[in-house]
Order: structure tokens, then sequence, then C-alpha cells
């Protein structure tokens, strides 16, 4: 009767209890044991913590979820720390601002590979130190001249360091020091070496690109102690020596002991007995291998007649007595490197030619010349290259679009130096057995290939003579390739968009109809963006026009629509300068316009017709370069309307194409340089002013930097300069040269010779009619 009643009352309860056991049962069956330990905050097995049995206490073993990934287990687990936030940091103080280098190199800490000093002499730095740095110090980064005492002017292009005493043992520990106080940290390597020795710059270069930057190394020649009772031994210093950055930094607590300690007459024994005695380190001239080779010369031996193994392959040569044996040495050297360059471009040459005969295509597969790009391969007919057709006096593609015209200048200088390269390659194919002169050239093509440079197929009338004097005429195709050279970064001076540009515009009686349009064209680009940009007017008055200006002034429309430009912008403010000349040539001009200015100006002379945006002021602002380089720009001249788009309505919004103009390569009236480069080339060109004044009329500004300033003249077409057409009145009291070049141009702009022959078509085809 109980257990009626008992299942009476669990009946109903009955179902959830199986529900929840079975649910059990199954969650068990679907857990996944891990063997790994899960241990937080790094602890291991062995930290103490008590592991229960399938509690998830401490390190013990835990379940991972059905869905989740498992790792690979590794003998050595990686686990990263995260630092916990602390509250009440930011109250301490103000966050540290992160600094970021300039240079990724600085940032990481990459330091240079070599640093060179020199030692030299007030006596010999004016010979011997000129002469060194003339030989590396193209080759290399950093070259430092230590010396006693210096003459109060510094030779040109060489940094110098003057230690004030002219003893050689303190000498030698200030370069030392100096080298430690300001260059430890740039460089891994510091090689020191006599004014009195020649240094093969490029191989003292390579050895240090061969050893390691850890090294506690000193290299040199090995030279004996005096008296021969010290072990170890030093360098020679006439020959140099190699001191790494690890040795340098151990030996710099012991230099002021070794100045007192240490008594010697050569400073580089003096440095050889600090090394062994702070640093334990002696001089050697081999390392795993790597050979710190060295020449010792005579007092009239000949660098052209030295053949030995030990001389060609110096790093350096000891002792050189004047400047001519510096510069016959690096002569030699710079030969045998040069041999040694043709020689191993030949061995590779000869290389793939080997490897090409196990190709597919055998020979073929080895392009022509062998190590050059293959030839371009169009992909439509519209990218086919195309061959020009010349002679040795004409060249039938010519430019302007007429059937041939005469080769000349570079063009001619190319064909020339093609056809005497062609010449000489058959000659040295050929030899001894026959010998080629040339006759003429019969054909002559080449065309401009992209990927490998210009290439030239010449048919050649030659004459061939044998060893015993006979010859015959035959014709001879060549084929040549001059390859595109390896692109060179040169390091240029910094500049900035930010500097401020002087427009100068020089306006004479005849440009007054066409100041309107230029200086609405003007302030819409400048007055009203203020660019950082000062227009200045220069008006160029003849002595009959001058003596008129209080009744009439011919420029006194023009002033009054300056003042009104500056009422319309109240922060602009357009000066202008009034210049009498009979003759206004662009130089005479140019010293009045450069006398009232500062030293650091940026001119930018314009002309009326130019139509000028702050695009081409940044290009003007970044290519003109403080004493380093001025530039020209070639606008972009267009064509006559009338003739350019005859009996056709003219765009409304121009476009640069070959028929609407083309970049005037004749014209130098517009440049931008800067008043310091200007004032310099003006005084370079004085003494050849007073044997012939003439030439400040003959010459414009771009002849006077061309001849007699030392800078970049940088020419190269401008887009977004461009002049509108316009008949300029040539002036006859300027020079020759320049009044034909303006008639020129006055020609030239009028169209294309297509579109004048078309307007001559039309002309006769109307009177024929």
């Amino acid at each position: 009767m109980r257990c009626f009643t008992l299942l009476s009352l669990l009946r109903p309860v009955g179902p959830v209890v199986v529900g929840i056991s079975l649910g059990f049962t199954l969650s068990l069956l679907s857990v996944t044991w891990v063997e790994d330990p899960c241990e937080p905050d790094g602890l291991g097995p062995g930290s103490g913590l008590v592991t229960g049995a399938g509690l998830g206490i401490g390190n013990a073993k835990g379940a991972r979820k059905p869905s989740s990934i498992s790792s690979v287990d590794t003998e050595e687990d990686f686990e990263p720390r995260i630092v916990p936030y602390k509250a009440g940091t930011e109250s301490q103080g103000q966050a540290k601002k992160v600094f970021r280098a300039k240079y990724i190199s600085t940032e990481l800490g990459i330091r240079e590979r070599l640093f060179v000093g020199v030692l030299t002499s007030k006596t010999t730095i004016d010979t011997l130190g000129v002469a060194m740095n003339r030989t590396i110090g193209h080759h290399l980064d950093t070259v430092a001249f230590f010396t006693g005492t210096r003459n109060r002017k510094v030779p040109h292009g060489m940094f110098v360091v003057a230690h004030g005493d002219e003893r050689l043992i303190w000498n030698m520990l200030q370069t030392v020091k100096y080298v430690l106080e300001h260059y430890v940290a740039e460089y891994d390597w510091f090689y020191f070496i006599q004014d009195n020795a020649y240094m093969e710059a490029d191989r003292i270069k390579a050895l240090v690109g061969h050893l390691s930057m850890s090294l506690e190394l000193y290299m040199g020649r090995p030279e004996q102690f005096i008296g021969g009772t010290r072990q170890g031994r030093y360098c020679n210093g006439g020959f140099g020596y190699l001191l790494s950055r690890p040795l340098l930094l151990r030996l710099q607590p012991f230099l002021e002991t070794c100045r007192n300690d240490i008594l010697s007459t050569r400073p580089d024994e003096w440095l050889g007995r600090c090394i062994a005695d702070s640093v334990g380190a002696s001089c050697v001239d081999e390392h795993e291998g790597l050979q710190y080779h060295h020449f010792e010369t005579g007092q009239n031996a000949d660098p052209s007649k030295e053949e030995s193994e030990r001389f060609q392959n110096a790093i350096a040569v000891h002792p050189v007595s004047n400047p001519e044996q510096m510069y016959r040495l690096h002569k030699r050297f710079t030969e045998l490197e040069l041999q040694r360059t043709y020689d191993e471009i030949e061995k590779l040459q000869a290389e793939i030619k080997n490897v090409s005969e196990e190709a597919i295509d055998g020979n073929r597969s080895a392009h022509w010349p062998v190590g050059i790009n293959p030839p371009f391969e169009p992909k439509t007919r519209f990218e086919v290259l195309r061959w020009d057709y010349f002679t040795e006096n004409l060249v039938y593609t010519c430019i302007d679009g007429s059937p041939k015209c005469e080769l000349r200048g570079i063009d001619k200088m190319d064909v020339a130096d093609v056809i005497e390269t062609a010449m000489g390659e058959l000659n040295k194919k050929y030899k001894p057995m026959l010998y080629l002169k040339k006759q003429q050239l019969i054909n002559g093509y080449r065309r401009f290939d992209p990927t490998r440079g210009m290439e030239y197929t010449l048919d050649l009338q030659v004459e061939v003579f044998n060893q015993k004097g006979r010859s015959l005429s035959l014709v001879k195709r060549v084929h040549l390739v001059r390859p595109l050279s390896h692109i060179e970064i040169i390091p240029m001076p910094y500049v900035t968009e930010a500097t401020r540009v002087h427009v100068i515009l020089p306006m004479t009686v005849h440009d007054r109809d066409y100041v309107s349009h230029f200086l609405d064209v003007y302030a819409t680009q400048f007055f009203e963006t203020s660019e950082n940009a000062v227009l200045t007017f220069l008006f160029i008055y003849d002595p009959f026009e001058a003596q008129q200006v209080n009744q009439n002034d011919i420029f006194s429309q023009v002033k009054g629509k300056i003042t009104s430009y500056e009422r319309k912008y109240p922060a602009v403010k357009i000066p202008w300068i009034s210049v009498k000349t009979e003759a206004p040539s662009q130089i005479k001009i140019l010293d009045i316009i450069s006398k009232k200015h500062p030293v650091d100006t940026l001119f930018f002379v314009a002309n009326i017709n130019t139509n000028v945006n702050s695009e081409f002021l940044n290009r003007c602002r970044m290519n003109s370069i403080n004493n380093w380089q001025v530039f020209f720009p070639i606008h972009f001249q267009d064509y006559n309307p009338e003739v350019a788009y005859h009996n056709q309505e003219p765009p409304t919004i121009s476009t640069l194409s070959k028929d609407a103009g083309y970049f005037d390569r004749n014209v130098f009236d517009e440049a931008c340089f800067y008043n310091s480069d200007y004032m310099a080339t003006r005084t370079l060109m004085t003494a050849d002013v007073q044997e012939n004044e003439d030439l400040l009329e003959t010459l414009d500004v771009y002849d006077m930097f061309v001849r007699y300033s030392g800078l970049h003249v940088f020419r190269a077409v401008e887009p977004a300069l461009r002049q509108k057409y316009r008949h300029q009145t040539c002036d006859p009291r300027l020079s020759e040269d320049i009044y034909h070049r303006c008639v020129q141009n006055n020609l030239e702009r009028l169209g294309s010779r297509s579109q004048l022959a078309m307007l001559l078509f039309d002309q006769e085809q109307g009177n024929s009619t």
C-alpha cells in the first residue's frame, strides 16, 4: 500500500528526474579532457599550487568546449602577459610624448659603415691633403682631416679639425677623443691614414663590408714596438689602420692614463701601446681570410710600370712624396679597376652563353647583346616602335613634320660616334688578318627602345685591306645598341615651397595693351588666394620717353590699373621700378632689380604674355636651389588662332596639343633664380665686361649663367606656363643674334608647317577659281 502511495507521488515528477539524469549523462559524454595544464601568470607545476581532482582549481586540468580550436603541443608555451591598468596614473603626471625619429635608421639605431680620418699638418694640407681629398672624397661618405694647426683659409670642400697644438702624440690623443665624442655612435668602423699615402677607397669599403661589426679588431701593417721587449705589435700609421667601434669604446676610459704613462715619439706606436696595454689587442693584417694589403713605393717609382700582384691588390700605398705622384697612383688604380670590371663583364657574358646552350631554344634564348634587356614587344599595332632613317648629313624624321632635315647638333655627334664605334668593333673582330676603312654610310636606322636604349642598324660601305695590301670594297651591316645607363640618385640640397617668389614683369611701350589680361589672370591666381608672391612692374623708358614722363607718361594707364587693383585688394601692394635705357638688355635691367632686393630673394622673371599660376610657382621654388641650380622653364607657345583654326571656331578650353602650339625651346626670357646666384655670376663676368662692354647687350641671363657660373642650369618643359599668341616687336637696338632670334620666333609662332601649307593651299585654290 505504501509503495503504491509513493509511486503515485513520484509519478508527476518522474519525467523531470529522468530528463535531468539523461542531460547530465549526455553532457559528461561530450566532454573532452585537456592534458596540458592551463598555467596563468606563467606558473608551472612546481610553483606550489594545489591541483584538485577534476576541479578547475589552480593549475588543474580543464575541459575545452567542443567548438573551440585546439592548439599544437609545444615544448615551450609562449603566453603573452597583459600589464594591468593601474588607476590613478594620470593624476601622477602628464603622459610622456612619444618621440618619433625623422629617419628610420635613427629610430632603429642603424649606423653608417665607415668613417675615414686623414692625419695631416699645416704644411701639407694644401698639397697632399687636397690631393687625397680629390682622390677619395667622392668615394666615401665622411672624410675628416685632423691637424694641429691650420692656415686661415681652409681648402674648398674639406672638413678640417684643428686641435691647436703641433705635438704629434697630443694630436693623436685629441683625434681619438674627437671621434669618440662626435662619431662613435654613428659608425661601425674607423680608418685612419696619413696624408702622405694613397688610399684605394673602394677596397677599404669592401673590406669592412665583410667584417662583423661586433669584432674588437685592430688591423693594418704590423710593426714591432721599439725595443722589441713588449709583446704584441702596433699598426704603422703610414699604411693606415682600421679600428672597430667596440675596440674604441673599450679604449675610451684608458686614454688619459695612456697619455700620462706611455712615452713615445711616434703617434701610431703610442696608440698601439695604449691599445695593447688597455684592451689587450694587437695589430693584425689578416682576419678570417680577409687580408689587409699594402705596398711600399720607392722614391722615384713609376706607378704605370708597376705590375706586381701586391701593388695591384693594395689598399694603401706609402710613402707618397708629392700631389703629382698621388694623382698618378689614382690614375693607375682606376685603370686597374676598370680593366677588372671589363674582365668580369666578359666572364659573365661567357657564362650566360654557356648556360643558354642548355636551353630549349639554344643560343636563341640569350638576348643580344648579352646582359641587356630583351627588345620591347608591342601588344598592339599602336605600340610598334618606329625606326628613323638617316644618313651622315640628313635625317628623314623631323620634329616639325617635314620630310627631311639637316642632321646637326647632338644628333650629328651621335651618328658620328656610332659610325666610329662600328668601325672600331669591325677592326677588332677581323684584326690582324684584315683592316677595314670606312668609305660611306649607305643606310642608317635607329629607334629608341624604352627597355633597352637606342638601337642602330648601319649599312656601311667599307674598304677591306689584307696583310698583302690588296683591297676590296664591300657593304657590311652592323647592329649596335647604346644601352640605358643605371639611374643615379643625386643628393640635392633641401628646398621648401614656403619661399616667397618675387615676380618681375618688365614692360616696354609695346606691352601696354596686354597688361589688363595679365593682371586679371594674376589676380585670380594669387591675389584672391593670398599666394606668397610679390608682383613688381619694371617700366622701361627710352631717353625721349623719360624726358616726357611729367607731361605724357606712357605708362600712366598701367599705373592707374595698378592703383585700382590695390584698392580692390587692400592687403596687396604692387611696387614698380622705372628704368631709362637706350638698349633694354636683360642683364642691364636685372642689375637694377638685383640692387633693390635682398641677397636671398627668389626671382621669377615673367613675360607680359605668360599666364602664371600657383602650380608653376611651386615648381619655380623647387627647381631653383640657392648656390646650386637655376631654372629656365620652356613655356608652351600658342599658335596664331587665325592659322591654327582657319575657318573654324577656336575651342573654348584650350589644350596642350601639337595643333594648338608647341614648347618654345628658343626663348629664354622666363627664369627662376636667387639674387645671390645672380650677383655671384655677375661678379665673375666683370673682367670680360671691362674688356668688351658689348657683352651686356649681346648676352642674355641664360648665356651668362652657362658661361660664367658653376651652377646647374636646368631647362625643362613647363605645361603650367603658357603664352598666348602675340606678334612680338623686335628691338633692333639689341644684339644681332637676339634680334634675329626674335624675328625667327615670330615666324614659328604663326603655325605648324602643315597648317601653313593648308592655308597656302586654300589661297591657291581661291585664286585659281
